[in-house]
């Protein structure tokens, strides 16, 4: 776990750093492409989504996770949300954009006003690696 601080603009920097935000999106899909076959299939993205624990706790303290029904119905429109074009998989570029869009909605989020954010320091954090990326700039400038 890591402690970063960040807003907006650090977010929307990161994306905006096409080279730096393809590297970080394509590692990620990588690892969760299991059976590296180049696209995410429905059960590849539900796994990635339940590795976030996303009912399981509310506040770190752990809670009883809704009807399996509802997960199910919430995993399966994350899928579509990602598979733009309704193919039934998704690609790298479609992950890459809906990655961007999960970000900037993020960078909206935080508004202007510098916040500190646990992070996992886990080398996935895509906030993580957004601070990482301002403090490089920062560095370099002051060399």
């Amino acid at each position: 776990m890591a402690v970063v601080i960040l807003d907006g603009s650090t977010v929307r920097a990161f994306v905006s750093d096409e080279k730096a935000f393809n590297a970080c999106a394509d590692e990620a899909f990588d690892a969760l492409d299991i059976d590296s076959n180049g696209v995410l299939s429905r059960e590849e993205l539900r796994r990635a989504c339940e590795t976030f624990r996303l009912f399981e706790t509310h506040f770190g303290e752990d809670v009883a996770p809704p009807h399996p029904d509802q997960v199910l119905a919430l995993y399966d429109s994350i899928f579509d949300q990602f598979d733009c074009d309704g193919s039934g998989a998704v690609d790298v570029g479609e992950f890459r954009a809906e990655l961007r869009n999960i970000m900037l909605a993020i960078a909206d989020g935080l508004g202007s006003a510098p916040i500190q954010v646990a992070v996992e320091d886990d080398g996935f954090s895509f906030l993580k690696k957004a601070a990482d990326l301002e403090t490089a700039k920062i560095q370099r400038a002051l060399a």
